[in-house]
């Protein structure tokens, strides 16, 4: 029997319950997998101030995103590994092995002590485990599309493999909601000192009910009769990249397909935040909240474009989806920092209020000054000013600039106009995303496709989207840095918006990917087996 024979079989006589067991195992073990991985992310502001010197607090920040990216960078390396594996021993094995990594890795680094007890170790440490942990994902979200996939109906290949694209969603939703519970649980000054680390160390509670779920999974059928008939490639890797013909599909997929889809992903999700957090400086609870309904909000479209795709073709919605998104980011962003600004606010003087505390630092003759300045605003709004500043008696003692902190707490209004703005940065993913999984197990036979299909995708989303927070944090501190040292000089700024710099990135990235799929790929072929 053929393996197109084998497919009409699945689609005119399929189990549908078993294949409900089916991707119910392997989605509820990705999402678990990218919770795991996105926890990190979600925690960056504090893990910047636990795991490196605090004497820099930018610096910090930016090491964190780095250490982020980092995991994100060796996922390609993963995708090498174990689809090769995925391709030699089946699509089971292969991510039972990934997701015990994944999770021994988050575990670990929820007990891994603060820089100020072991030093540099300590990002030493941070750094491995999250390598560990982009190596894992690497390896898990190829198996478990191509698994899908290849239990799925012709029919409704898109609708089935949607369910595993909700799954990256879900886990940075389900992280966010389990950083605010253990938040709400226990005062601030706790959960900066120690709580921080619960969500890490209940990962692996997960992790141990999705193993021995997807332990008593089936291999998949079109695997086992290829293995059955003697048609397992005995090198995968060489046979997926050393043919010109299946490295020109790799590439293909890369530039013309989840390159893009890798920034308009991290852009609407993890750039949103963080340009919630830093940029428009809204409070870490707040703006968690603000992504959190955004993403409930529209998961469900994740869903809906696979299911369409599956009707009018996976290339239109997901180059829509790159166009949209690349024309209209700047606009989104210059409005939700107009929404945070308070100089467009108009305040309620009478009800400032202004708290000053001294405390002795230890070991010296000088006093930590902290003036909190508390304005509230005619929609709500309210700015807490923080400026700490050191004062001594002495002459000798160099007086140093003051350190500034504003966190803001939106009013009603602009908190719901931003998950508006949030929400269609989602649904720009769910239409670059939700297609995605199906499209890529198209362009690749069985015998190659867990390899063929996870490196292009891991480069796409872990090397171009995962640097995206690290590189437009950058992009936009060096404007504001360009801007600072032209206003020092009595020059003319060089940057009207130096916040929205960091955009261009993805609108670049995005725009090249949308040229090149528009015009090199086929968007009509929907044979898994060719």
């Amino acid at each position: 029997m053929n393996t197109t024979m084998l497919q009409n079989e699945i689609s005119e006589g399929f189990d549908g319950k078993k294949l409900r067991r089916v991707i119910a195992a392997s989605s509820v073990g990705t999402l678990i997998e990218w919770y795991d991985f996105y926890i990190f992310g979600s925690l960056s502001v504090i893990i910047a101030t636990k795991f490196f010197p605090s004497d820099n607090p930018t610096a910090a920040f930016l090491s964190t995103l780095a250490t982020f990216a980092a995991g994100f960078v060796v996922r390609p390396f993963g995708a090498l590994f174990f689809g090769r594996l995925g391709d030699l021993l089946g699509r089971k094995y292969t991510f039972l092995v990934t997701l015990l990594i994944m999770g021994f890795s988050t575990f670990a680094i929820g007990l891994i002590p603060s820089y100020s007890s072991i030093g540099f170790l300590a990002p030493i440490l941070v750094l491995t485990l999250r390598l560990l942990q982009g190596l894992a994902l690497g390896g898990e979200y190829g198996g478990a599309a191509t698994y899908v996939a290849e239990h799925a109906e012709p029919n409704k290949r898109g609708l089935r493999t949607a369910w595993i694209q909700t799954t990256a969603s879900l886990g940075l939703f389900i992280s966010l909601l389990v950083i605010l519970a253990t938040k709400k649980s226990m005062s601030l000054e706790a959960f900066n000192d120690w709580g921080w680390r619960i969500p890490f160390l209940i990962s692996i509670v997960m992790v141990g009910i999705s193993y021995f779920i997807r332990k008593n999974m089936d291999e998949s059928p079109l695997f086992a009769q290829a293995k059955q008939e003697g048609k397992i490639v005995a090198n995968p890797l060489k046979e997926s990249f050393g043919k010109k013909l299946n490295f020109k599909f790799v590439l293909l997929a890369l530039f013309g397909a989840t390159m893009g889809q890798g920034v308009v992903w991290y852009t609407g999700q993890f750039y949103a935040l963080s340009f919630l957090q830093k940029v428009a400086n809204i409070e870490f609870e707040q703006s968690n909240y603000i992504i959190a309904i955004s993403l409930a909000a529209g998961t469900g479209f994740f869903i809906f474009f696979g299911w369409l795709s599956d009707k009018i073709g996976r290339k239109g919605i997901m180059l829509a989806g790159m166009l949209i998104a690349i024309c209209t980011y700047r606009p989104i962003y210059q409005a939700m920092y107009e929404l945070a600004d308070v100089n467009l606010k108009t305040e309620k003087v009478n009800l400032r209020q202004v708290h000053t505390d001294y405390h002795m630092i230890d070991g010296t003759v000088t006093l930590s000054k902290v003036t909190r300045t508390i304005y509230t605003y005619t929609d709500g709004t309210q700015l807490l000013e923080e400026k700490t500043e050191k004062v001594s008696h002495l002459p000798s003692i160099q007086r140093e600039k003051a350190m500034l902190k504003k966190t803001i707490h939106v009013g009603q209004h602009a908190f719901w106009m931003l998950i508006l703005l949030v929400f269609i940065q989602v649904l720009y993913v769910t239409m670059v995303y939700g297609p995605i999984a199906a499209f890529l197990v198209e362009m690749f036979p069985t015998a190659i496709r867990y390899t063929s299909m996870s490196l292009p995708y891991h480069i796409g989303n872990g090397i171009f989207g995962g640097l995206l927070p690290a590189v437009a944090t950058y992009l936009a501190a060096k404007a504001n840095t360009a801007n600072e040292v032209a206003a020092a000089a009595g020059q003319s700024l060089p940057y009207a918006k130096p916040y929205l710099e960091g955009l261009w990135y993805p609108i670049i990235i995005g725009g090249v990917c949308f040229v090149i799929g528009l015009l090199y790929i086929n968007g009509k072929d929907r044979e898994i087996n060719d």
